[in-house]
């Protein structure tokens, strides 16, 4: 009788863990987010503790718990209003250029053809490049010895331009390298936005005999508009969070001329030994971060909304 009975209450068992199993399910789906949340809030709690603390490596016996006194130091450091200079201009120069770039070259595959989107993936092999790796191939580009790059430029007069040794064009040196490396990136959105447009408007425009201008300026940049506040969005999180391409060229020189927020932050900590300096930055750094990205992201909804017709 047992071994009869044994499939009914195999199948009880099945159907009393069928509802017990639905009630997991979704937190065992939401594990790897916690997971990932655990993984960010440790390291960032941990880095937040260590920016409130005096705390050395070189000298561990003078740790202790300053409150917010590092950060108060750093409204009388000029060294870190150089940092917030240095850092606002290489992040306003690469975003604005490679935005009106992008949008350029957009605008000049919008119109679907094999050539167009040949030249469309092409253009996309410089972002499959490691920022690091294009860091050191334009490194070799400007060798005054033997860079092709310092060749050219000689051929136009520029016989000794010092590329990324000389404090007034290593700037404009490392923007180049940001330029060649993400401008493909803006230039993917855009393009991408560009074609998804409904066309309606630009073919009444067309019959109407609208002026060019008139149609970019009042018809495909009003409705482009959410594309370029997103692309615009992530590449000014990137830009002032840059690290790879300075520290490549130039590890934050000539003298502290390119010295932006992660490579101090990372000199402070592998140099210098001072954790709590170290932290205390790229606190400052997340703050920046989040304050710009809750201003795109606001104004991003907002022209969404505007789209669907909400106002």
């Amino acid at each position: 009788m047992s071994d009869i009975a044994h499939p009914a209450t195999s199948a009880a068992r099945v159907h009393a863990a069928g509802p017990r199993a639905a009630r997991l399910l979704p937190y065992l789906l939401s594990l790897p987010a916690l997971l990932v949340c655990i993984g960010i809030l440790v390291p960032f709690g941990t880095a937040a503790w260590y920016s409130l603390q005096r705390y050395n490596l070189a000298m561990p016996f003078m740790r202790g718990f300053v409150g917010f006194d590092t950060y108060l130091d750093f409204l009388g450091d000029p060294d870190f209003w150089n940092t917030v200079e240095v850092s606002a201009i290489y992040t306003a120069a690469t975003v604005i250029l490679e935005l009106l770039l992008g949008l350029a070259i957009a605008l000049l595959l919008r119109e679907r053809s094999p050539l167009n989107n040949a030249i469309s993936v092409a253009l996309l092999l410089p972002l499959m490049t490691a920022p690091a790796i294009a860091a050191l191939m334009w490194k070799l580009m400007t060798n005054p010895g033997f860079g092709v790059l310092s060749w050219l430029v000689s051929r136009f007069g520029l016989a000794d331009f010092k590329w990324a040794s000389d404090p007034h064009t290593a700037m404009l040196t490392v923007v180049l390298v940001d330029i060649w490396v993400y401008t493909p990136f803006i230039m993917i959105l855009l393009l991408a936005g560009l074609r998804s447009l409904p066309t309606q408007p630009f073919e009444a425009a067309r019959l109407d005999g609208v002026p060019a201008r008139f149609v970019f300026f009042r018809i495909t940049l009003p409705m482009l508009m959410p594309y370029i506040v997103t692309a615009t969005l992530f590449r000014l999180l990137d830009s002032i969070q840059q690290f790879d391409i300075v520290y490549a060229m130039t590890q934050g020189g000539p003298g502290d001329s390119l010295m932006v927020f992660q490579v101090r932050a990372y000199l402070e900590f592998f140099q210098y030994t001072n954790v709590g300096r170290s932290a205390a930055l790229m606190m400052i750094l997340w703050a920046l971060t989040y304050a710009l990205s809750n201003v795109f992201v606001k104004q991003w909804l907002r022209l969404r909304e505007r789209t669907h017709g909400a106002y």
